[in-house]
Formats: C-alpha cells, structure tokens, sequence
C-alpha cells in the first residue's frame, strides 16, 4: 500500500526516465553512470576554485548522515539493519586522523572532525547498550581484523618516507586506508538482509555523495598541479598513490549501493531492495 501511493505521487516523467534506464543494459547503464559522474566533475572544476569546499561538503554529508541515523534511534527505538562495526572502524580512523592534524597539519579541519566522532561514538553506545536487543549481530558478520591488519600492510608499504614524524606518516597512511573500507562490513549487512529500511538507506548514500565529493577534490588536486603529485610518486612518495587509490576505492564501493538507492527512489520505494550483491 505505502509504496503503491509513493508510486502514483511520482512526477510521469521521472517513472518513464526510470523504466527508460532499467531498460538499458547494465554496460550501457554503467556507461551513463561514468559519463554523469565525468559531467559532474567536469562541472565542479570549472565552477568551484576553493578545494576547502570539497573538504567541507563531504564533511557535512557525512555529518547529515550521521543525523539521519541519530534521528532512526530516537525515533524508532531500533538498530536494526546498522552495522556497529562500520560506526567503531568510522571512530578509530577519525581519531587517528584527528591525531595527525596536531602531528603534521595543526589544522582547524579537526573542529569537524570532532563533531563528527562524537556522533559516531554516540551511536556506538546507543547500539551497544540502550538499543542492544534490536542489534543484528549475526548479520554484522565481518571481522574488524579483516580490514585492521591489511590496512595497516598498506601503511607500512605506502609510507610518505621515514625522514622525521615517523609515526605520524605511518597514521596519515593507515587512517587513509581504513576509511577506504570503513563501509565494507554495513554493506556486508545490506548484502545479508538483501533490503534495506529507509534511514539506513539515507545514511549509506550520504556516505556516497561525501566519497564522490572527497574523490573529486583529490582529481582536482592531481589537475591542478599539473603532474607534480604523479612525479612524487615516481620518486618514490607511495602515499599520494595509496591517497588517490583510496578515494578511488571508497567512491566505487558504494557506487552500486547509490545505483539501486536512486533507483528505488525514482521508483517511489520506501525500501531499498538489492538485485546483486554490493
């Protein structure tokens, strides 16, 4: 009934885009995909000089959707479907980043980053204790470890040199590489329950929009200096390619996720139904 009536409420011309692209096959729709996401781009270069823009903007994305899960707790007393996992790797790599910023950068970007954790680790405690009994923990399945240690293999390998501030280099790498795959194990429950409730549907696709956003100022970046980032790399500054691959990492992981997000929504469903694995 309640996705019928959304249904009928959706614009004409948004259903038959909608059947139009459900209708293409999946090389043409990961075609259009890519040349949206290029024109977005494309229009972000030439539109926004400030890089602290991206910086913010992703922030603020992340934060709207760390709301949006604070607002399903209040709400509906439930935890359902979250992955408290996701939420303990998001809080140790905003503290290991927030560590570096007093390390190397002394950088007002912490004030942010704060708010931010202090969400976070307010949902962690709602979800281990207040609402513990809805916890789905049999579905929140992958193991921390899974993504510690081999992140902390890459650090090691993509070090920024050892000439002075070792330990603070070997943070700004490893942080890099955990956020990378910090949403691995709440897709790894989306992917278990095969549907996804509304508030947590909102949350992983405002993880989305900040990756892209946080993608897009690294592609600035790497134009803007116009191949000076890559001859850091050729002499042998690894970190700048593990930064660039781990944005690249993170905007493909849940690039699929925003593709059937969008979909149901264009559709005017509430739920979030996945037809192949994220």
């Amino acid at each position: 009934m309640g996705e019928k009536g959304a249904s009928t409420s959706t614009p004409m011309a948004v259903r038959r885009l909608s059947r139009w692209i459900r209708s293409r096959s999946m090389k043409q729709k990961v075609i259009m995909g890519a040349v949206s996401a290029s024109i977005l781009l494309i229009f972000l270069i030439f539109f926004v000089k400030n890089q602290m823009f991206f910086f913010v903007s992703s922030q603020l994305a992340h934060a709207a959707g760390l709301f949006i899960l604070i607002y399903k707790l209040f709400i509906t007393k439930t935890c359902s479907g979250l992955s408290l996992k996701t939420q303990e790797l998001t809080a140790i790599f905003l503290i290991l980043r927030i560590s570096t910023y007093f390390g190397l950068f002394q950088d007002v970007h912490v004030v942010l980053d704060s708010l931010i954790l202090g969400a976070t680790i307010w949902v962690i405690y709602m979800i281990r204790f207040k609402l513990k009994s809805t916890y789905t923990k049999e579905l929140d399945n992958m193991p921390l470890f899974y993504v510690l240690i081999p992140c902390a293999i890459v650090a090691i390998i993509g070090h920024p040199g050892w000439q002075g501030n070792i330990i603070w280099r070997f943070i700004f790498v490893y942080y890099m590489t955990i956020e990378a795959v910090s949403v691995l194990p709440q897709l790894r429950v989306i992917q278990n329950a095969k549907m996804v409730e509304p508030f947590t549907g909102h949350y992983v696709f405002a993880l989305g929009v900040a990756r892209f956003l946080a993608c897009a100022n690294w592609i600035i970046m790497l134009i803007d200096s116009g191949g000076a980032l890559l001859t850091h790399i050729g002499q042998g500054n690894l970190y700048i390619l593990v930064a660039l691959l781990a944005e690249v990492i993170q905007t493909f992981i849940l690039a699929d996720f925003c593709y059937y997000y969008i979909k149901s929504v264009m559709e005017g469903q509430r739920m979030v139904r996945l037809l192949s694995p994220v």
